[in-house]
């Protein structure tokens, strides 16, 4: 456990890239095989289940402190993480333990069978026995929210370096449902195997924000313009008459769409389409909101499928009779595309081509943007006619260019503490708007990015100066303060008491010249709710 914590420390202190893959190069020539894999599994989200709740966790490590429970909430609430909380109230011990990673993790995934007694027993023994550094990692196992700041792309060039093999090449293997309980290092990074091809997905390639202006791009003719669309990205393969979904996230999610399992039979074998999965109803593209009612949930029902069918706007082609074309020129793979989606009994299924717009100069790709939110899309995708399909995020080939976001004034009702280095300030807030007929205020949204630190700072001051009620971490507060949110796209929702869902809200500036009164209303809210075009279809 030493290795991996020193390496948890060692990406905790530092910004800088060289610096982390430097780091992880280490651990991964130095530790155990066994420790690796489970190091890849933890750093790329694949943690073991959480064995104890946290108001367990919370109330034994106050009396292993040996301080009262409201204050041990007090610091948690002060430093805004549980892990480190309990890292830094816990004295420190001169007793140490050798066990190592791989063993800690399978003891705690055998821990979640244990009775509340020993699960204590055996949480103090380790918080007693384990340095700082390792006590703090030792918690983020056992809580289940192990999150550093360490992308695949970092990982797999750290790996590249350790093992010599290509980060393409990495980045493929650590894709797909391993297990890091049942696989060794060797057959996860070292060993390909060809059963493991089966249902493995690709990396995602991923576009770029468009930086300066479009015209910079050159020739509209050596691009593809197509909508934007605003639903789950997927990797729908057909292989071995089977299929697989896989989600961007790396989740295999076939079972919770259903409407592709009838494509082994019609779609070729060897068959591998990227693409957008999208709520579906009546003709026309749902929002992501309708989407949302789907995902998440571990049985979809007859009536759900009735209600918010979905499909798959495909966009590009991976794989085709078997073979990886990714290094063909984005025509191509498109030509092959439209040939697949003519065959015999293609239009069965629910997929759906994500046109291109046959635009001839910069000015009507402008205005094509302007219709994004009419066609329920983000804006527009701009890519390289030529461009291979490439690993991760990389410049230069793909664009994407998103519609203005909306924005509304609304007023400061709630505060939060933030995390990080805002956990001494209140940052993350919720906001409310007007309903005239009950002339109230009602809260639609939650945003903590936007401002500066000196204006965080100025809001925290006032809020803790104009404080009505605490609810635990959270305060109301007097309804003053207003500001102008942005957000992505809007739509009516059940599961909100606003009866509206915002996508993606945050702050843009703190309206310090408008009063509370003059914020928007819900009304105003709702008229941004745009009717997609369904003859786009």
């Amino acid at each position: 456990m030493k290795l991996f914590a020193d390496l948890i420390r060692d990406l905790d202190s530092t910004n800088k890239t060289t610096s982390k893959v430097a780091a992880l190069v280490e651990y991964f020539i130095a530790a155990p095989d066994k420790d690796k894999v489970w190091a890849i599994a933890i750093l790329s989200h694949r943690r073991p289940p959480r064995p104890v709740n946290t108001t367990l966790i919370r109330s034994w490590a106050a009396e292993l402190a040996a301080i009262p429970l409201w204050l041990f909430e007090e610091s948690y609430h002060i430093v805004g993480d549980l892990a480190e909380t309990i890292a830094l109230v816990i004295p420190s011990s001169q007793n140490k333990s050798d066990n190592s990673l791989f063993q800690f993790v399978e003891e705690i995934i055998l821990l979640k069978s244990w009775p509340d007694k020993e699960k204590k027993e055996y949480l103090i023994e380790n918080w007693t026995n384990l340095s700082y550094y390792e006590r703090f990692v030792f918690t983020k196992l056992i809580t289940g929210s192990f999150r550093i700041g360490i992308s695949q792309k970092l990982m797999t060039r750290a790996l590249s370096k350790a093992t010599g093999i290509e980060e393409d090449l990495l980045a493929y293997r650590l894709m797909g449902n391993w297990d890091p309980s049942t696989t060794s290092f060797h057959n996860l990074i070292i060993k390909q195997r060809e059963s493991d091809f089966i249902s493995k997905p690709y990396p995602f390639y991923l576009a770029y924000p468009l930086e300066g202006e479009v015209e910079d791009l050159g020739s509209v003719s050596d691009w593809f313009v197509e909508h934007k669309w605003d639903g789950i990205r997927a990797q729908i393969i057909v292989r071995d008459q089977e299929v697989f979904v896989w989600s961007r996230g790396e989740e295999l999610v076939t079972d919770k769409y259903p409407e592709f399992h009838s494509l082994p039979g019609i779609v070729p074998d060897g068959t591998v389409m990227d693409g957008e999965i999208l709520a579906f109803s009546n003709g026309a593209i749902g929002s992501f909101n309708d989407l949302q009612t789907r995902i998440g949930r571990k049985t979809i029902s007859t009536n759900l499928l009735k209600k918010t069918p979905v499909v798959l706007k495909v966009y590009d082609l991976l794989e085709w009779k078997g073979e990886d074309i990714r290094k063909l020129p984005l025509m191509d793979r498109r030509q092959l595309l439209e040939r697949l989606l003519t065959l015999e009994r293609m239009n069965e299924l629910p997929i759906h081509l994500s046109e291109t717009s046959q635009l001839c100069n910069w000015e009507e790709v402008a205005a094509e943007r302007s219709k994004a939110r009419e066609y329920r899309s983000e804006g527009l995708m701009i890519k390289n006619k030529n461009s291979p399909y490439r690993v991760g995020r990389k410049k230069g080939d793909w664009w994407k260019w998103k519609v203005d976001p909306l924005s509304i004034d609304a007023v400061l009702t709630y505060a939060m503490r933030g995390h990080g280095r805002r956990t001494n300030l209140f940052t993350d807030y919720t906001f409310a708007l007007w309903d005239k007929d009950a002339e109230e205020l009602v809260t639609f949204a939650k945003a903590y990015s936007g401002l500066t630190d000196a204006e965080f700072r100025k809001v925290d001051a006032w809020i803790k100066r104009n404080t009505l009620e605490r609810f635990g971490p959270v305060r109301s507060v007097t309804p003053q303060l207003v500001f102008e949110i942005a957000f992505e796209g809007v739509a009516l929702s059940k599961r909100h008491k606003s009866g509206v869902a915002t996508r993606f809200p945050r702050i843009v500036r703190w309206r310090q010249d408008k009063k509370v009164d003059e914020a928007n209303s819900l009304e105003d809210l709702k008229m941004m709710i745009s009717i997609p075009q369904s003859q786009h279809e």
